[in-house]
Formats: C-alpha cells, structure tokens, sequence
C-alpha cells in the first residue's frame, strides 16, 4: 500500500514503515537487476558479446590506420559505445515487450506504487550493468591489447559526459522502440536489426571515414556515431582528430547531437509507450 505524506510525495507503508520515494526507486532497480543476472541469455549475450568481438577482431586486424593508431584501439572505442547501446537500447528493446506481454506491465499499473518508479527501476539497472560492462572491456583492452587509459580528468571528465548523454539518449529510444514490438517474441526481431545496423555504419566494425559517404551521413543522424567518436576523443591521440570527418572530435557537435536524442527519445516515450498489449486494449 502506499501513503502520502503531502501532494506529490507518495511513499510506500509496510506496516507502520514508511519507505521514501528514493528508496522505493532503490528498491525496483535491485529487483531489475536481480532478474537481469537470473537471465543466462541477457547477461551472456550484453556482457560477452562485446568482449568477444573484440577477441575475434583484434586477432584478425593488428595494423594501423594512420596516425600510429592500430586499428586494436579503434575498434575497442566503438565496442565500448556499442555496449553502452547493448545494454539500454537492445536490452530494453527486447525485454519489456516480454513484460508486457505476459501482463507484468498491466497488472504493476493497476498497483498504488507510482509508475515513475518501474522507470527509475529500469534506469538504475541500465546504469549499473552499464558500468559493470564499461569496467570488464576495459579491463580485458588494458591487459590483453595495451589500450591505454585517459591520462587527464579533462579526458576522464569527456568520457563521463559522453557515456552518460550516450545511455540516456538510448535508454530513452529503447524504452520507446518497445512499443513496436506486437509480442514478445517480435521484439527481438524488431530491435536487433536496427542495433546491428547502427554497428555497421557508425565506425564501429570499421573506420568510419572509409564508409560510402551516404552511410556516414545516414550515420549521422543517429547516437551512436557519436558516442564513438566522443570516445575517440578519449582513447585515441588529440593528432587522430584530424582524420574525423569534420577534421576534428567536434566534441561541442558530440554534445549537441546526444542531447538533443535525449529530447527526442523522451518525446518518443511519453507519446507512444502502451503499458498493455494492443489485444488487451
């Protein structure tokens, strides 16, 4: 049950024991978590699949793509941008139409616990998993292919930003996207090719400048893109910036972009998130 303490305020009551808004959001993001861990498939495919594109490609192209950057360095950028996407955007995609499928949305919206706390729920376990998942590629770059670690808080700080403008921009389009999926099973099928499309043309699996110009401009539009470069601007030498596109990191345009994904997503959800399935009404 819950009670209110003043408008606007609710609290959850077990007993005489109250529990505050920031506890209760606590509270769901441990209880997504929880059951993201207790699913083998989303923890192997989210957490090992960046990893072991990694360990396949660094095996297979050890040159270097100018500038006396090997190309180890530069695809291990966009894995970690890929997985920050893997974790929010595919992951989300996928699994609330399952909720809502088997009516685990329904039958929480017909509960007094505010709805704003499933939400917060799911941003805790994006954010959790995502750091997990950030620290393990960094780990394995930095022990197994010699990637080397920000040496200044400026780029340390640019790292954060990006990461988090990145997550929120498709934490939000993945929450929306969701409403595509008719049932459980579409849902994977809806998100994963728009997911490995992205991969493929925003430098990703390949040297972003050596793409047709029509894909980097497609590419363009979207996040990804730039929260690779950004995290260029992190991991890659300042000189590198010169092989941009633009000539450099353009990290004011990185900003901009992601940002403005944030608004876009956030429109998308409160317009077209469904709680319920189409045949439930």
């Amino acid at each position: 049950m819950t009670t209110t303490t003043r408008p606007g305020h609710p609290v959850a009551a077990t007993g005489s024991r109250r529990i505050g808004p920031g506890a209760l959001a606590l509270r769901q993001g441990r209880l997504e978590i929880t059951q993201f861990l207790r699913s083998r498939e989303s923890v192997v495919f989210t957490m090992g699949f960046p990893i072991i594109m990694i360990l396949i490609f660094a095996s297979i192209f050890d040159g270097t793509i100018g500038g006396g950057v090997r190309f180890t360095q530069y695809f291990i950028t966009g894995m970690i941008a890929t997985g920050l996407m893997t974790v929010s955007f595919q992951n989300l995609g996928i699994w609330i139409p399952i909720e809502r499928d088997r009516g685990v949305l329904k039958r929480y919206r017909g509960t007094p616990m505010p709805k704003w706390v499933w939400f917060a729920g799911k941003v805790i376990m994006v954010v959790a998993i995502g750091i997990a998942e950030t620290a393990l590629l960094l780990a394995v770059a930095v022990a197994l292919f010699d990637l080397d670690l920000p040496a200044t808080a400026t780029k340390w700080f640019t790292f954060g930003w990006v990461a988090v403008l990145g997550v929120t921009a498709c934490t939000l389009c993945g929450i929306a996207i969701s409403s595509l999926a008719r049932t459980a099973r579409s849902g994977s099928a809806v998100v994963t090719p728009v997911s490995l499309v992205l991969q493929f043309i925003s430098g990703v699996f390949f040297v972003f400048t050596d793409l047709p110009t029509w894909m980097q401009q497609v590419a363009a539009l979207f996040p990804l893109k730039w929260m690779c470069q950004g995290l260029r601007a992190v991991f890659l030498p300042e000189s590198f910036g010169a092989q941009e596109p633009g000539g450099s990191f353009e990290l004011g345009r990185v900003a901009l972009v992601l940002a403005l994904w944030c608004v876009i997503g956030l429109v998308l959800c409160l317009t077209t998130f469904r709680w319920t399935t189409k045949r439930d009404g």
